[in-house]
């Protein structure tokens, strides 16, 4: 994501923490370090998003092949 800004990225994570589809990891170490993990309620999300992803690709294609 080229566009954006850190401020947002945070809030986003937050965001998707908040409603319990990631995990937040704080690591006391200099400079701090965070992580993020899919919890097994975002992992339940894995088969849409490869089904938005496999649709996105499909349309570029189809897109593509009539321009």
């Amino acid at each position: 994501m080229q566009d954006i800004t850190q401020t947002t990225l945070t809030a986003q994570l937050r965001e998707l923490e908040r409603d319990g589809i990631l995990s937040r990891k704080i690591y006391a170490e200099s400079p701090p370090r965070v992580e993020y993990k899919l919890t097994e309620l975002g992992k339940t999300l894995i088969p849409v998003m490869q089904v938005l992803s496999d649709w996105g690709n499909n349309y570029c294609k189809v897109t593509k092949a009539n321009s």
